[in-house]
């Protein structure tokens, strides 16, 4: 690990949320039906292992924003290539002005643990209950406890493990969105004994 890497000149900027890339996920909430909505996040995240803790910062100008607090729940719906159009249009489209469902063709599949919908299309659905809204400016922060997670059958391996490589994920950075392609090492690889 003695190797050297290389350096960048920098320029100071003002203060801003710089870390990138981040998830572009559509987050389900409402009741579902008619009533239910999609709003795309990117201010999300994992917060705890024990218990399995998610957020999601919202804007309290947002249509979804008080389906939340009247709720209480929401579904994290990972999103991939196949769906970033969706993404970016449930993210640049008001619930309270147009169906995002019939719109962009997705699909509200029944959640295990909450009334919010999951989307079918997802591979991977996080549904979680609202433990605690802190009010931080601009945004709210959702922090919530993992109830139940969904994932594909065609993203396990023979054992049985999730293979998130094999969904095509997507993320956000600054302003556009991407896809995740080479795998550069798993968990601890550095320190592995070579076999």
């Amino acid at each position: 690990m003695n190797k050297k890497l290389p350096g960048y000149e920098k320029e100071m900027w003002k203060p801003g949320n710089m870390v990138y890339p981040v998830p572009a996920v559509m987050v389900s909430c409402g009741e579902a039906g008619e009533q239910a909505n999609i709003i795309t996040v990117a201010w999300t995240g994992t917060v705890c292992s024990e218990p399995p803790m998610a957020y999601i910062s919202v804007r309290k100008e947002r249509y979804s924003h008080h389906l939340l607090m009247e709720t209480g729940e929401f579904v994290i719906n990972l999103t991939t290539r196949a769906l970033a159009a969706a993404t970016d249009y449930c993210g640049v489209r008001s619930g309270s002005k147009v169906n995002k469902w019939k719109e962009t063709g997705l699909t509200q599949a029944v959640s295990r643990t909450v009334s919010a919908p999951s989307i079918a299309e997802s591979p991977v659905n996080i549904e979680c209950k609202v433990r605690q809204v802190l009010e931080l400016g601009s945004h709210d922060m959702f922090l919530a406890e993992v109830t139940g997670v969904s994932a594909a059958k065609e993203l396990l391996d023979d054992t049985g493990r999730l293979d998130l490589g094999r969904a095509d994920l997507m993320a956000y950075s600054h302003g556009e969105y991407f896809a995740l392609g080479e795998l550069l090492g798993s968990f601890g690889y550095t320190v592995r004994k070579k076999k």
